[in-house]
């Protein structure tokens, strides 16, 4: 029996009865899918995931993975649910029509992603071949698309994205790794190591191309000096097979805490042999042409974060339905009175609500920056849509992973001691679930980007328009409201948002007089962050309830019983959540920086 608990109805939810996808397919970019088959597509996907896929979830984390010669055999049973994936022909489903897919709304194709990611989070991190491929038709010269891309796709190879360095860590324009050019145009000796680079090695794959940052000799400092080569373990050989192994080699494999199916290894360049690189694209770009990577990453990270709250969530309710432990707290003065379901205790019911209605907010959030991406496709010469998804990433990456472990917390308080044994998988999730808040940027550097680069560098105009969207919410619902207090409790917490977010702005303006003011906002980078994704989660809820009202009438009863969990969710969130945006404004007001002057030795 599988572990994974899928939330289908919630994310079609999202998908056709909030953000209208319906309306979109069928026509433009869109024209290959209809509204059916996009439901068949999640209905195929939501049953891999709840069998062939999650089938290796427990085998994979349980068999200790060995570096042998810079070789890594993978679980038996990980290589099956890789094959259930890629037999059924789905690396091809998120890819234009060029290469075999059907050019999907990015919506529909982070559906996808939610359903394989909480199935198996380690399973799931072996399947960025396709998306590295398609990466490399836009940024790649054509000779490169033609050798790479088509052997990526046709012969299941793998691929990675090559950054961190030991002593750079997160700062990526740190990097020390060379590239000497050779006698060859475009192609370079690459030489270093790199650290925490995920699928770096597996045996189950013929081939892996590395997507590598390096800096050419005589390149400036910093991130504009980095350059982007492909790296294979095996060269080529004239008629496309493979050639000999190239001389970037897995010298180091880690042993975490989580996600202990996928390999995170170390990788060392040109240490026997040269590390022959091709420049992409033939241009020294680095940076910009990885960041389509990057920005891919860090929301599938959040979104392995949300779907492995979302199940563990679910398995709380099952468990709470079923484990019988105590009277009534009304009767527990009566010794003779039958015991219930926990599910019937106020502290469990509390646990419940506060996962459900912050995973419902966070799914919703997602599918809001998606959204977004949906709508730049439709309207290229609109840049609005492409800021606003810019704008929600750091909030769904920084907030998204950093919610989801606190809060499987109290998915293992629901069980009990049984949840800290493995005999239930919620030990598992939250390990598992550690990493998203620190790997492809770390909450503080998230809450820093959407600080001084989404808003400050915008001079906060998309935020501005979005919050208009959330003031006409606030506004909304006339006289006879069913939910003029949630709509009250959202405008106090913009109001609070907002007051907030003008102290750490002018903070930063009165830093170009006196520098120092500028530690005042990034102390509260990370509240504002905080704030600004719960102000959204709650908007987004309301909304919700403002849909699931409307259908509540003709509603059958599994669906009836689903509209009430919504309005719920979104009572409870803005009673309970909304307001600790003023709690953090009033911290950001009053604050001084002395944190910053008090000296190392004192902590």
């Amino acid at each position: 029996m599988t572990h994974y608990k899928t939330n289908l109805r919630d994310i079609e939810f999202n998908l056709f009865e909030m953000n209208g996808l319906g309306e979109i397919l069928g026509s433009g970019p869109f024209a290959a899918l209809d509204t059916d088959t996009a439901r068949d597509i999640l209905r195929e996907i939501e049953r891999l995931s709840l069998e062939e896929f999650s089938a290796s979830f427990e085998e994979a984390d349980r068999t200790t993975l060995k570096l042998v010669d810079g070789e890594v055999v993978l679980a038996e049973g990980l290589k099956k649910s890789l094959d259930a994936f890629y037999d059924a022909g789905w690396d091809r489903f998120g890819l234009s029509e060029r290469f075999g897919g059907v050019n999907p709304p990015p919506s529909l194709r982070w559906a996808v992603n939610e359903l394989l990611a909480g199935a198996n989070p380690a399973a799931h991190l072996f399947l960025s071949g396709p998306m590295m491929a398609e990466l490399l038709t836009k940024v790649g010269t054509p000779e490169q698309a033609e050798t790479w891309v088509n052997a990526v796709l046709d012969q299941r190879w793998g691929a990675t994205m090559v950054l961190t360095e030991p002593d750079a860590g997160s700062d990526v324009g740190a990097g020390i790794t060379k590239a000497h050019p050779t006698d060859q145009e475009g192609v370079y000796h690459i030489e270093g190591v790199k650290r925490f680079i995920t699928s770096a090695e597996a045996d189950y794959f013929a081939n892996i191309v590395h997507l590598v940052l390096a800096r050419p000799d005589g390149a400036v400092p910093g991130t504009k000096g980095l350059s982007m080569f492909i790296v294979p373990k095996y060269l080529l050989s004239e008629d496309g097979s493979l050639g000999e192994r190239n001389g970037v080699v897995a010298t180091n494999i880690e042993h975490k805490m989580g996600i202990r199916g996928s390999t995170t290894c170390e990788l060392t360049f040109g240490m026997e042999k040269p590390a022959i690189g091709y420049l992409v694209g033939g241009v020294h770009a680095g940076i910009k042409q990885m960041f389509e990577v990057i920005e891919h990453a860090r929301m599938s990270v959040a979104q392995k974060a949300i779907a492995t709250l979302s199940t563990g969530y679910l398995n709380a309710v099952e468990y709470a339905k079923e484990r019988i432990q105590s009277p009534d707290i009304l009767n527990t003065r009566d010794p003779g009175a039958p015991k219930v379901a926990i599910i019937k205790h106020p502290d469990v019911r509390r646990m419940l609500m506060l996962q459900k209605s912050h995973v419902e907010g966070l799914r919703a959030l997602v599918f809001l920056a998606s959204h977004a991406q949906d709508q730049a496709a439709l309207h290229p010469d609109d840049p609005f849509w492409a800021k606003m998804s810019d704008l929600l990433l750091p909030m769904i990456k920084g907030y998204g992973p950093e919610r989801a472990f606190e809060l499987l917390q109290q998915t293992m308080q629901v069980f009990g001691g049984s949840g800290y044994t493995e005999d239930y998988p919620i030990e598992q999730y939250i390990r598992d679930v550690k990493i998203d808040s620190i790997y492809e940027g770390t909450t503080g550097i998230q809450a820093l980007d959407l600080l001084f680069r989404k808003i400050a560098r915008d001079q906060g105009q998309t935020l501005m328009r979005l919050s208009g969207e959330v003031l006409e919410c606030v506004k909304g619902g006339g006289g006879d409201d069913p939910l003029a207090v949630e709509r009250e409790l959202l405008g106090k917490a913009a109001e609070d948002v907002q007051g907030q977010l003008g102290v750490m702005v002018g903070a930063m303006m009165a830093s170009q007089a006196e520098p120092t003011e500028l530690y005042k906002p990034a102390l509260h980078a990370n509240s504002l962050m905080e704030s600004l994704a719960e102000l959204l989660m709650g908007w987004q809820l309301i909304r919700h309830a403002e849909v699931a009202l409307a259908a509540l009438d003709g509603a059958g009863d599994g669906d009836r019983a689903y509209y009430e969990g919504k309005i719920a969710s979104a009572r409870w969130f803005a009673a309970n959540v909304l307001p600790k945006a003023h709690l953090r404004r009033t911290l950001a007001e009053s604050e001084q920086s002395t944190l910053m002057s008090l000296p190392d030795e004192a902590f």
